[in-house]
């Protein structure tokens, strides 16, 4: 349940206080390890998220307008990671990493040795997709990291870059002497996306999680990468689990069918949501107009509506772990 002390500061302070609380809040529920059934777990952590987004989405929307400007981004603080570290360091990036997965990462760590400089929480690109958080580090897309295609002008320099979709075990190959690493692996955003069915969502998606994230092989790669550099494993967005939230209304879903069709943005037209509460909302970023379902609705759609997406505003969808390790 919500404290009425963090209901208090989110509905009554400026809304950088707020988002910081916010975030307060969510590094403190998803830094602690799954010590019960790690599904049962989850699912109680993401009952007391949905209490903290109503009370957003519901009281204080407007907070999403002061996300990108609030809320510290994955990819500025990679831009400063990468400036301050003078000797070997790399980036590993799981596409589609949640927050629901960072208690594995953290206690996992900890177990075999690591010594965690940093565990925190961090903001996406808006919309929450791969190909705008690329772009945030000077990538016109994930695919050019692959081989270390890329050219100078991103915003990393010196790095060696790749990106993966093998086991884990054979990308520890693909990790040479080169002291300054990016890898982007796409593995856990195919799961996603395989698990996104109707009939299949969180449950099925959070079981493989585990499986990976716990995986002897998966720690070999993440130690072969912090053998002689600093460590951050973070994400370029998370993931709403769609199948858990309610059917919004008949008129609603006509609405937001109409716009959306069976996806969480959409470029924007200007007009705004015409409930209050809104249901969605128009915002303005870096990356361009677009508009967002806002929280935790879903609607029907032909062929069902995806039980796991990412692209509106939602937690989350838009904070991810940004952990920073060393041997």
């Amino acid at each position: 349940m919500v404290s009425p002390i963090l209901v208090n500061s989110v509905l009554l302070n400026p809304s950088d206080i707020a988002w910081r609380n916010i975030i307060s809040e969510l590094v403190h529920v998803f830094s602690e390890p799954y010590t019960d059934a790690p599904t049962q777990e989850v699912l109680r952590r993401e009952k007391f998220v949905s209490e903290l987004e109503t009370l957003v989405s519901g009281a204080s929307w407007d907070l999403w307008n002061s996300f990108t400007q609030a809320v510290p981004k994955t990819s500025e603080l990679l831009k400063e990671f990468w400036g301050s570290q003078q000797n070997g360091k790399a980036i590993f990036i799981i596409d589609g990493l949640s927050l629901r997965e960072m208690p594995y990462l953290l206690q996992e760590a900890r177990e075999r040795g690591f010594y965690i400089n940093g565990a925190r929480v961090s903001g996406s690109e808006l919309p929450s997709e791969t190909t705008t958080f690329a772009k945030s580090i000077g990538f016109t897309q994930r695919s050019l990291l692959e081989n270390n295609r890329t050219s100078s002008e991103h915003v990393l320099p010196n790095a060696t870059t790749q990106s993966v979709d093998l086991p884990w075990i054979d990308c520890v190959g693909l990790i040479r002497s080169e002291p300054n690493w990016i890898m982007w692996h796409s593995c856990f955003d195919d799961l996603i996306h395989l698990y996104s069915e109707p009939g299949k969502g969180l449950r099925d998606l959070f079981t493989k999680g585990e499986q990976h994230f716990t995986s002897d092989d998966f720690w070999k790669l993440v130690n072969k990468l912090a053998t002689g550099r600093r460590v951050v494993i973070t994400s370029d967005h998370g993931y709403a689990a769609t199948g858990e939230y309610a059917n919004v209304n008949e008129e609603q879903t006509e609405y937001l069918r109409a716009i959306y069709k069976s996806q969480r943005f959409s470029k924007s037209d200007g007009v705004g949501s015409q409930w209050i509460p809104p249901i969605d909302v128009h915002l303005d970023s870096d990356h361009g107009s677009f508009r967002y379902v806002l929280g935790r609705r879903k609607w029907k759609s032909s062929g069902g509506y995806p039980t796991l997406a990412h692209g509106g505003l939602s937690f989350m969808e838009t904070f991810v772990p940004f952990i920073e390790l060393s041997l």
